[in-house]
Formats: C-alpha cells, sequence, structure tokens
C-alpha cells in the first residue's frame, strides 16, 4: 500500500476480472480481512425503473411534492 492509500490489483487478476480503469469499488474490512467489490453506474433503463419505485412507493406513503421538495431544503440548508 502506498503512502496515499493506495492499492495495486496485479494485472492477472484485473484481466481475470475485466477490471478496466476507472471501475468503482466499495471497500469493506473487519480485523485483517479487506474485500472490493467492483459496482457498476445503473443503465437509464435500470435507473428510470429505480425512479419509477421510488415515486410509486412516495405515493403509497402519502408524500406530496412539497414534502420531497422541503426534505431537500432541509438537506441543503444544513451543508
Amino acid at each position: 500500500m502506498s503512502s496515499k492509500g493506495q492499492v495495486v490489483i496485479p494485472e492477472k487478476i484485473r484481466k481475470q476480472l475485466g477490471l478496466k480503469s476507472g471501475v468503482q469499488f466499495v471497500v469493506l474490512g473487519k480485523d485483517d480481512v479487506v474485500i472490493l467489490k467492483a459496482i457498476e453506474s445503473p443503465s437509464i433503463s435500470e435507473f428510470d425503473k429505480l425512479i419509477l419505485q421510488a415515486r410509486e412507493q412516495a405515493v403509497q406513503y402519502g408524500f406530496k411534492q412539497t414534502d420531497i421538495e422541503e426534505a431537500i431544503k432541509d438537506v441543503k440548508s444544513n451543508h
């Protein structure tokens, strides 16, 4: 590990897993074990499905557009 905390993944493993430059990871650690899990951004169609699910749940729980706007305003004012 470098002084900046960077870790090199050996070329053989990168090729085996099909990892390309720019891949993002979730890093989990416990005791002396570190796990790197590659993550991908959802495709546009997957993102659209997630948005639709979020909207359906908001309606199910009785959220209104003004509730969401207020929550966003609260978060922005606290940062």
